[in-house]
This record gives C-alpha cells, structure tokens and sequence, in this order.
C-alpha cells in the first residue's frame, strides 16, 4: 500500500478518532471530578467550598460531561485546559520543572489533550453535532417522503 493511499485511508477516519479521543478524555475528566467531589474510587472527598480543589473538582465534574457527549465542547476544553494549567503551574511546578518529576503528568496531558479538542472540535459522535443535523446519524438509512415503514 502507497504512503498516499495510506494518508487518505487515515485522513478519512480523523473525525470518529477525534470523537472517541474526546469521549475518553471526557470520561477521564469526569471521573477525576467525581472523585473528588464524591470520594469515589478509594479516594476521600474535598470538603464543599475548599479552595482549590473543591472547585476544581466540580470544573472537572461538569466541563468533563459536557466534554464527554459533545456539547459547547470546545468551551468546555478550553476552560478544562485551564484549570489543568492552573493545577500544573500551582500544584506542581514548584516541585520540579518535568512532569516526571515532579507528579504533574496527569494536569500536563489533560492540559494539552483538551487545547487540541479547543482548535479542533469534537470531531464525530458528538450530541451537539447529531442535533444539528436534525437527529440523523450520518450512514444510517433514511425514510422516504410518503412511505409507511
């Protein structure tokens, strides 16, 4: 197989790869949020109105839902990528310059995962995008005008 055909093979499937990236980041997001504000997952609950993670925690609760089914995605990852950045800089930074080092992967990959879905959108499988398309998935077969299925 030709390296062009190869490309276009690729490039045809960006839109339902860029929509299962956005559906698992945005689960990801979500379950760090639930987390934190509900104690799931073997991890303790932060207390309601704790600053910063409290808040932190209900930012990635909603925008990683919203993120998840595709809706106002690319405002929600914009305010997703910043509070990552913030957690990176505040949280983390202080201990070492690289992620590795100093314990910050998680904000600096959340960080950058959703400044990509910022410039480039949900990409396929997303609610927003099967509402305005009326409510058709795209490939499924459509009725025709005066006919009884």
């Amino acid at each position: 197989m030709s390296t062009a055909r190869l490309n276009d093979r690729l490039t045809r499937h960006q839109p339902l790869v860029l929509g299962l990236f956005r559906i698992v980041l945005g689960l990801l997001f979500t379950s760090e949020g639930a987390a934190t504000v509900f104690g799931l997952l073997e991890r303790p609950a932060s207390p309601v109105g704790d600053w910063p993670f409290w808040y932190a925690g209900v930012i990635e609760l909603v925008a990683g839902a919203l993120v998840l089914i595709g809706v106002t995605t690319r405002g929600a990852a914009f305010l997703s990528s910043g509070i990552m950045a913030f957690a990176y800089f505040t949280e983390h930074q202080r201990d070492g310059l690289f992620p590795l080092q100093n314990g910050g992967l998680s904000p600096a990959l959340f960080c950058w995962g959703f400044l990509l879905l910022v410039f480039f959108g949900p990409g396929s499988l997303s609610l927003s995008g099967l509402l305005r398309r009326g409510g058709t998935v795209p490939g499924a077969p459509q009725p025709v005008a005066g006919r009884v299925s």
